[in-house]
């Protein structure tokens, strides 16, 4: 399968998003990296959809024709942590391996520094073992602080994650 990149589009979530994101958020191969549990039911999704994508502050799907196979979520900090928020991204199985994680990413993060100002550090936490995730960090010129030993509970075992980040001044012509 080849994908056009130049098709890809991040939007708001919708209602009627509901069957394309229990396709991927209903599988566990998607949902094994990410704290959400694996989408049994259509409800539940539609429930999800309604009252956590929607209300998100910052989360959008991912597109290819209008049809969500993913999503980005960018969760702000509060308070004297404003300056900062964290990134995370999952994509359809059946799409790995096709770059489109890495340009949703692209997308995301072009944006987020224009929507939000204040915003002076983004970062994100991956699971050492996730080495397609890190890949799309790295691709995206995400920077490698370190491992956090021990530092995240995930489908019910503490790992040890790794943390990037990308600065707004990592923009070029920023300062």
């Amino acid at each position: 399968m080849e994908i056009d990149l130049s098709t890809i589009t991040l939007r708001p979530f919708r209602s009627t998003d509901v069957d394309d994101f229990m396709s991927w958020a209903g599988d566990d191969q998607v949902t094994r990296s990410i704290r959400w549990e694996t989408f049994t039911s259509r409800e539940e999704a539609l429930t999800f959809i309604k009252e956590v994508c929607i209300t998100h502050p910052w989360r959008r799907s991912i597109c290819i024709g209008d049809r969500s196979i993913g999503f980005v979520s960018i969760f702000p900090g509060s308070g004297d942590d404003r300056c900062r928020a964290d990134i995370g991204y999952a994509v359809a199985a059946k799409y790995w391996g096709h770059g489109i994680g890495t340009k949703a990413v692209e997308i995301a993060v072009s944006q987020i520094f224009k929507d939000w100002p204040h915003l002076v550090r983004l970062q994100a936490y991956v699971d050492v073992e996730n080495q397609s995730s890190r890949r799309v960090l790295e691709r995206n010129k995400f920077q490698k602080e370190g491992l956090l030993r021990k530092y995240g509970f995930l489908k019910g075992k503490i790992r040890d994650l790794l943390v990037y980040s990308f600065l707004s001044a990592d923009f070029p012509g920023q300062e």
